[in-house]
């Protein structure tokens, strides 16, 4: 899908290397002409037989190392699409050999550029020697491709045994909004893309295997927990149960990203500042959402992400916002004609609010969902987000279905911990809690740990909390409207 060409704007400026990592990978990988094909014999048997449904193009390769402690240097993933998500030090788990096919869906729009295809709606679908019968689907974070979560959740699951599937979305990139006919699609058809992968990825598995998926499980990271939420509320038949983490919300009557950046963009400036209006800016971003204890994370924020993020979601719901100019003019001043500082979504005509309704959330998930969320997520605000979320599941009345785990010192990108250690905790190893306690609930009816506040260790070892994070070794959560 792609909207019509836009009216004439400046182009978006080079963005900082940060900027880059936080949004959207640039630098793209080609799969080598040297890449093994698949064997006739052994363990890669008639894999050259499989075909994705759907695809309009596919290439397989059969692979010594699916994880990417094979992958990196085979060129089966891109490093930069994942760059930023994790803890520096994630350990990467290796043996496990397989089938890698990466293809793309029909689609008419061309932000991605891997493998040099300059097609969207690009997968990739790894299916190991020895599968433990389950598949594990997600979208990305961000706007990033395809191989963003093959750090922090492909290579994983796929020690663990299941097959893995991936999309990106349909439109990747910070011109994504320019994807879609009309504002808000470019958005929804990231839901289509997810359900179509999950259905032809059960087909492939199906060929591989001989037999289909016993369970499918959904999960990802921002962007790519806003699509857990999504799909358990509108296809909860293709899946068994799903990890959101730190979920992106989206609901016609807030709050959204566009109710809270615009106030950070507004008194943040002065807050960094200083001065007599410091104390009063400051009040202000934690009115807005942002908690208190957040403030060393402002700065980075201020500068990689709340900008960016604001103007090109503003594009895609409420284009016209800034007339001409295509997803507003960065960093600009309080009172300039049209500057995303000053955007008011409730003073928005009802066309935005009909745009922002393609791809709001409801709660009314039909499948178990543990959603963790860190309590010092300086993008996504806790209070804002998974707070508002968790109210929402309950009440739809599905709040038997959804586990909610508020994360004391988690922010929005694992990545900052390296920077803040003492301040910090990675969500990685709580996601993985989370997705073991979901199998223990899928396959043995054991009921995950109330919802909570996972409180931070007394000690606050760094080590410990790399590798562990105990559910219910927390507090009563709070909760919030």
């Amino acid at each position: 899908m792609r909207r019509p060409p836009f009216r004439f704007s400046p182009v978006l400026p080079r963005r900082s290397a940060p900027a880059a990592l936080a949004l959207a990978a640039l630098a793209l990988t080609t799969v080598p002409a040297t890449a093994s094909p698949p064997a006739a014999g052994g363990h890669c048997a008639r894999s050259a037989a499989l075909r994705v449904p759907g695809a309009a193009h596919q290439q397989t390769a059969c692979l010594d190392e699916l994880t990417t402690a094979g992958t990196v240097a085979s060129g089966h993933t891109d490093p930069a699409d994942w760059a930023g998500l994790t803890p520096k030090d994630l350990a990467v788990p290796r043996g496990v050999p397989g089938v890698q096919i990466d293809g793309y869906f029909p689609d008419s729009s061309t932000t991605n550029t891997n493998h040099g295809w300059q097609h969207d709606s690009q997968f990739v679908l790894r299916l190991p020697d020895r599968w433990n019968g389950g598949l594990v689907v997600a979208g990305t974070p961000g706007n990033r491709e395809q191989y963003a979560n093959d750090r922090a959740i492909a290579d994983w699951v796929l020690a663990r045994g299941y097959a893995y599937a991936a999309t990106d979305k349909g439109n990747t990139g910070t011109a994504f909004h320019r994807d879609g006919d009309a504002p808000g699609e470019a958005v929804a058809e990231w839901n289509d893309r997810l359900t179509q992968l999950t259905r032809a990825a059960r087909a492939t598995i199906a060929q591989r295997y001989h037999r289909p998926p016993a369970r499918t499980l959904v999960t990802g990271m921002s962007n790519g927990g806003y699509l857990v939420r999504w799909q358990l509320e509108n296809h909860p038949e293709l899946y068994d149960g799903g990890v959101d983490w730190e979920g992106t919300l989206w609901r016609t009557d807030g709050p959204t990203l566009l109710d809270f950046l615009p106030p950070a963009l507004r008194a943040y400036p002065v807050y960094a500042a200083g001065g007599a209006g410091a104390e009063e800016a400051r009040r202000e971003l934690h009115a807005a959402g942002f908690p208190a204890g957040s403030e060393f994370l402002w700065p980075y924020h201020h500068k990689v992400y709340w900008d960016l993020t604001q103007r090109v979601y503003r594009e895609e719901l409420d284009p016209d916002y800034d007339g001409a100019t295509e997803a507003g003019t960065p960093y600009c001043a309080t009172g300039t004609p049209g500057c995303d500082a000053d955007y008011d979504y409730t003073t928005r005509p009802e066309e935005v609010r009909r745009a922002v309704q393609r791809i709001a959330l409801t709660g009314r998930i039909g499948k178990p969902l543990m959603t963790l969320h860190g309590t010092l997520d300086a993008l996504l605000p806790i209070g804002r987000d998974s707070d508002v979320y968790a109210r929402m599941v309950r009440e739809a009345g599905r709040g038997g279905l959804h586990r909610y785990y508020r994360i004391e010192g988690g922010t929005h990108a694992d990545s900052l911990v390296d920077a803040f250690p003492d301040r910090l905790r990675p969500l990685t190893p709580c996601h993985r809690t989370a997705f073991t306690a979901l199998e223990d609930w899928l396959a043995k009816g054991h009921r995950p740990p109330a919802s909570g506040t996972v409180a931070l260790p007394a000690d606050r070892d760094p080590v410990t909390l790399a590798a562990t994070c105990s559910l219910s070794a927390g507090k009563a959560a709070r909760e919030r409207s």
